[in-house]
């Protein structure tokens, strides 16, 4: 089962560039600004857009980020609050008892909290999905560990991983138990970052049958608060057997970035590029550090 994710930019922290063109954070250390009235104000605008649109089932992606190895403050917590909502997509579920993609809003309150400056805990709960009517569904529950280079954001090579454990739900997932292994691998360089995270899906079903779903996010940071990108999310199948490419997984998103502090906004709409793929996808992140 695919985990579309990505983390963005400076969902961690608001960055700028200093003398030598190495980002600086604005947030750590700093005292927390007020939130953006009319920022906020549209943060509720769009989630509440989302959920006037439901009126189907669900999908089988709760968060859709590419992780670029920031991570929160020792000692603090943040959370993130994803919500994605297929626009057009599949009416057939993916597996006998799942859930239909098409016209669903799946979302989970991700909580981290900042161990030291090179590891971050985590946990995703509830991950739900609201369906035909407005009936909610709980899907899963997860935990996370994430461990980083220190300091990524002052870096021009960053890198980490990330390991997650799902507890799921039969109408969520085939697999009660299944985790994810995800290298963070980036480079910055003025203006733009490119990241990858070439990340492994498993079902505990042996090493190949392992799903490689890899996700790529090229991004244009025009100030300290603006950001844009274009993010790819795929699935090629079992690493011993890649699928047929019309059977694969390709999504292209466009995306916008907000990074204030203490609160962030990512939103970002996705196109499938095969016939395997959900055709249009949103989402939508509301970002707080504590």
């Amino acid at each position: 089962m695919t985990k579309i994710n990505a983390r963005t930019v400076s969902s961690r922290a608001l960055l700028r560039y200093d003398t030598v063109g190495r980002y600086k954070n604005l947030n750590r250390g700093g005292s927390v600004r007020s939130i953006d009235r009319h920022v906020l104000t549209a943060a509720l605008l769009c989630c509440a857009t989302l959920f006037a649109f439901v009126e189907n089932a669900e999908a089988q992606t709760d968060e859709i980020q590419v992780y670029d190895a920031e991570i929160t403050e020792p000692g603090k917590w943040n959370l993130t609050w994803h919500n994605n909502y297929i626009v057009s997509g599949s009416e057939t579920p993916e597996f006998p008892g799942g859930i239909v993609p098409h016209h669903s809003l799946t979302g989970v309150p991700e909580w981290a909290y900042g161990v030291t400056d090179w590891f971050e805990a985590g946990f995703y709960f509830p991950v739900y999905t609201i369906a035909n009517g407005g009936h909610y569904f709980f899907d899963s529950a997860k935990l996370r560990a994430l461990f980083v280079v220190p300091h990524a954001h002052e870096r021009s090579f960053f890198y980490g991983v990330n390991f997650e454990l799902s507890h799921n739900m039969r109408k969520w997932d085939p697999a009660e138990f299944t985790a994810e292994i995800r290298p963070i691998i980036g480079w910055r360089y003025r203006s733009f970052d490119f990241i990858i995270n070439p990340i492994l899906d498993t079902s505990f079903d042996g090493l190949d049958e392992m799903i490689f779903a890899p996700a790529v996010r090229l991004a244009y940071n025009s100030s300290e608060r603006w950001a844009f990108s274009l993010e790819h999310y795929a699935e090629f199948g079992p690493v011993k057997n890649f699928l047929p490419h019309e059977e694969q997984q390709h999504k292209l998103f466009a995306v916008v970035n907000y990074n204030g502090a203490p609160l962030s906004l990512e939103f970002g709409i996705g196109k499938g590029l095969t016939d395997a793929t959900d055709s249009t996808t949103i989402k939508f992140m509301v970002i707080y550090d504590f």
